[in-house]
């Protein structure tokens, strides 16, 4: 049964490299917003059948919006990115879901109609803002117990995740993570992974100007064995470690979206097609079951079961956090539908610029795979949300037949 009013398509998905929040780091002396502008013109740049002044909206997210990631991101960075004055923008922000909201909500307006093609996506520089370091949460969040007072550190919540289910162990969570980075340097090797980074050119004041074409963070060669002397940062004694957990990750992302009919008369390709998305709230103590409710209930909308999700691409923020999602819904951790080219565990995590990350993986993975019709992007969000998006591959052979339907 289809959920919107026009056919909503991601046409096209591209990001940075990511690299590693840090002094040192590829993107230590490079503004957030800069970062964002390169990819929004090769966004541009790869799809000239777009006429610019067609764009009806730029929605950029970022979680700390502040500094070089303040002054209403989609406005400045249109601007910036040389789209005309005509071109509205906003920023917008759920945490880790900014950029997977802001494809939804820019979606949706393109399914009443409101517009017919839109700019969405995310940045985030951890190295210049660290999650949380200028928040103020306010005291009555733990004197009045509406939340627990671990529920504002992410790596805490994963660790009350291995307290809740104790068939959540170290052990598989160990084998999670040194699987995301063996199958990322996998995708790597075979082509799948550089075709979706744009190169940014990065300023340093000792050598210069050079140009980052490869994410930082990933960790060839980790084995589960050299996982066992880690530190557990999050507690004394704990299960979470830096090896399942996704490192703090500086990067940008953003996508294309149109309407189907529009798509078509401009001559391009989709490369997804939205069935249905959803939100939901749980614990904040334990976020990281977000994406169970979110899932169950955007499958509900889409009128599909999980059996019908051919690929998963899931947010790896710990290692944990996927093992509880795929127990709940009957999953094998091995399971090969589960995140083909690896994780954020591996590629690292730019907060609101990491859910385009999974359709831009999705979205390669469908054309490998046309006999795969459905595919979802899900992620936990922090102080206990979720996020879920249902989406069909035009690829398929059944494809052309359920869109004319939901055009109906």
């Amino acid at each position: 049964m289809p959920l919107l009013g026009r056919d909503v398509v991601l046409v096209d998905a591209v990001r940075s490299p990511f690299g590693r929040a840090k002094p040192d780091g590829l993107y230590a002396h490079t503004r957030a917003d800069d970062i964002a502008v390169a990819v929004v013109r090769d966004l541009l740049r790869r799809n000239p059948g777009v006429p610019v002044e067609a764009i009806g909206d730029v929605a950029i997210a970022a979680t700390t919006q502040s500094g070089d990631q303040g002054l209403t991101l989609g406005r400045t960075v249109a601007l910036l990115a040389g789209l005309p004055t005509t071109v509205p923008g906003f920023a917008i922000d759920r945490m880790c879901a900014g950029a997977m909201t802001a494809v939804t909500t820019l979606a949706s307006g393109i399914a009443v109609g409101a517009v017919d093609a839109a700019l969405a996506g995310g940045v985030e520089h951890m190295g210049r803002h660290p999650l949380g370091r200028d928040a103020e949460p306010n005291p009555r969040f733990v004197a009045e117990r509406i939340v627990s007072a671990d529920a504002l550190v992410m790596g805490a919540t994963a660790e009350n995740l291995h307290d809740r289910f104790p068939a959540l162990t170290k052990d598989r969570a160990d084998t999670f993570g040194a699987a995301s980075q063996a199958k990322y340097a996998a995708a790597l090797a075979a082509g799948d992974i550089t075709p979706d980074l744009v190169p940014v050119g990065v300023p340093d004041p000792d050598r210069g100007w050079g140009l980052a074409t490869a994410d930082e963070p990933p960790r060839p060669g980790t084995t589960v064995a050299g996982m066992a002397g880690l530190p557990t940062p999050f507690r004394p004694g704990g299960r979470v470690t830096a090896a399942t957990s996704s490192p703090l990750t500086d990067g940008a992302t953003a996508a294309l979206l149109v309407a189907g009919d529009v798509a078509s008369a401009w001559g391009l390709a989709p490369k997804l097609r939205l069935v249905s998305y959803a939100y939901a709230g749980v614990q904040p103590e334990v976020m990281g079951l977000g994406p169970v409710p979110a899932t169950e209930r955007a499958l509900e909308l889409a009128g599909l079961s999980v059996a019908d999700i051919g690929l998963f691409e899931l947010n790896e923020a710990f290692a944990v956090q996927v093992l509880s999602f795929l127990d709940a819904f009957g999953i094998a951790d091995d399971d090969p539908r589960v995140n083909p080219y690896g994780g954020a565990i591996a590629v690292g995590h730019p907060l609101a610029a990491s859910g385009v990350r999974l359709m831009s993986q999705l979205a390669r993975q469908f054309a490998a795979r046309p006999e795969v019709r459905y595919g979802l992007t899900a992620m936990c969000v922090g102080l206990g949300q979720g996020g879920a998006v249902i989406w069909e591959n035009p690829h398929h052979p059944d494809y052309s037949a359920a869109s004319e339907e939901s055009n109906r």
